[in-house]
């Protein structure tokens, strides 16, 4: 993988540095435990490759993801780690999480391995001096901005604070990943019962009936404005705290679902979405005022599958007609929405020549967030160290609408941790075929396939099967001794970490 991301760069660096200072800005948005349903953007499709509607579509309201979505592609078999530490370190890094080691979401104030989790992971996750998107892209004279959730690493590290990982602007940014409230009102936290979750940096709107997600969007148009009038390029990581718990009700858009034969949470939960579609809408609108729509990429996701209070994690409720959702090892719990698009189509102008993104298209290669940072690096012509390992592979020929020949369709999410929603597990993809590892017991409730030593196996063919309803891992035992095979070479290579059981000794992945 990193010989065709150094033969990328070596062909188009030259081309790229006669654009001088007029480098193209970006904005990563990043949408906190919004799965690949939770907008009215249609991801999913039919027998003929086209966009099919599902319920979910239908309920709720994302009108500027659909704007986004009409001039640019959607990547429909998008993947994200199941929780939200390891997928940001992940975007950070271009590493999988395996490699990385910040294989669970980080409990701010205590590590949360689990009783048979792996005793030396990276619970601190970033640090100071670590190799990072934004801090390659400051070296090659962006100003890189960080607005909304943080999650890098626990209290009192350097992880804790993102102006310490590669960011010239820490808006809002710390160890929590979920926000003490979302209302003004009760200042974001800060006074109440969840203040050891509460968002920093917002005093000004303390008080006030300004929600967290529209604080957070003046607040990132302020210091747009600014670095556009510096003439300086940005990266914007604009990571919302929407749609993560608590499920507190946007007003803004509470009437919308005031007939809705839902929970109070599901209500609250569909705002809390719709604010967020505002907030996007509000940044492409300021990019076309300040005259920089047309240099200025959009990257949108999700940082792990839907957290929406609509069922069990397991089953086919809050991602229909996916089965799973956050924390899952099914689909519902890693596959997430992702959208790129130029803020405004522009045929002519030069960068958009160099990434022509298709509008209106959908692009169903697997691909999944360790991509994002070469990707991103390529178009630039910023070169990643050598002693810098990169999982991801470059997106440029999947995202100008075309198939990548040489492009593999897999996906590694490894996950060796509990309790949770579902305990110490790892999965691998490979073309239509999915594994999922059970190191431990815990799942045989779900259908897992036991063999006598206690782990357990479910085999999926998504090709035939993609909502996951018919386990073949018995049935086909020479596929799923292939599939388990692959898994635990994937995992070897990248230095994974693994349970142990109760005499200590590491659960590796093996064939029953």
């Amino acid at each position: 993988m990193k010989t065709r991301h150094a033969l990328f760069v070596a062909l188009f660096l030259p081309i790229l540095t006669t654009f001088g200072a007029d480098r193209p800005n970006i904005m990563v948005f990043l949408v906190d435990d919004m799965g690949v349903m939770d907008t009215s953007v249609a991801f999913l499709t039919d027998e003929n490759g086209e966009p099919k509607r599902y319920p979910l579509n239908d309920w709720y309201r994302t009108p500027s993801m659909e704007r986004l979505a009409e001039q640019g592609i959607r990547l429909n078999h998008f993947y994200a780690m199941s929780v939200c530490s390891p997928t940001r370190i992940s975007i950070m890094t271009g590493q999988n999480a395996a490699r990385h080691h910040a294989t669970n979401w980080i409990n701010p104030w205590k590590n949360n391995a689990g009783d048979q989790g792996p005793a030396e992971w990276d619970w601190e996750g970033l640090a100071v001096g670590d190799v990072t998107l934004p801090g390659l892209l400051r070296e090659d004279g962006y100003r890189t901005i960080h607005v909304g959730k943080g999650h890098f690493g626990p209290n009192d590290t350097e992880g804790e604070n993102p102006a310490n990982l590669g960011f010239d602007v820490n808006i809002a940014g710390r160890a929590v990943g979920a926000p003490g409230s979302f209302y003004g009102e009760k200042n974001y936290g800060w006074g109440g019962k969840r203040e050891r979750s509460a968002v920093p940096h917002l005093e000004a709107y303390h008080g006030s009936e300004t929600f967290l997600t529209e604080a957070l969007t003046i607040e990132a148009k302020k210091v747009i404005a600014e670095t556009v009038e510096s003439e300086t390029p940005f990266y914007l990581y604009f990571s919302h705290y929407a749609v993560h718990a608590p499920f507190e009700s946007d007003p803004r858009f509470a009437a919308n679902y005031d007939d809705q034969e839902k929970s109070k949470a599901a209500h609250a939960f569909a705002t809390l979405v719709e604010g967020m579609d505002k907030s996007l809408g509000d940044m492409l609108d300021q990019f076309e005022e300040l005259g920089v729509a047309e240099d200025t990429l959009i990257v949108f996701l999700g940082d792990n599958g839907s957290d929406a209070p609509l069922g069990d994690q397991h089953e086919v409720a809050c991602s229909s007609p996916l089965r799973g959702k956050k924390g899952a090892h099914y689909e519902g719990g890693m596959r997430v929405p992702f959208i790129a698009a130029w803020a405004k189509p522009d045929a002519e102008n030069a960068w958009q020549k160099k990434l022509p993104i298709p509008a209106g298209a959908i692009q169903s290669q697997v691909a999944d967030v360790t991509d994002i940072f070469p990707t991103l690096l390529d178009l630039v012509g910023v070169e990643t160290p050598e002693d810098h390992i990169v999982d991801g592979i470059p997106l440029e020929t999947l995202l100008t609408g075309e198939a990548d020949t040489n492009r593999e369709e897999q996906f590694l999410m490894h996950y060796p941790h509990g309790p949770h929603r579902s305990n110490y597990f790892s999965v691998w993809r490979d073309g239509d075929w999915k594994v999922i590892f059970h190191a431990l017991p815990e799942i045989a409730a779900h259908g897992g396939f036991s063999q006598s030593g206690g782990a357990h196996y479910e085999l999926f063919n998504l090709e035939t099967d993609p909502y996951e309803q018919t386990n073949l891992a018995e049935s086909n035992p020479e596929e799923l001794k292939r599939m388990i095979e692959n898994l635990a070479s994937q995992l070897d290579e990248k230095g994974a970490q693994y349970p142990v059981d109760e005499s200590g000794n590491e659960i590796k992945p093996t064939a029953p």
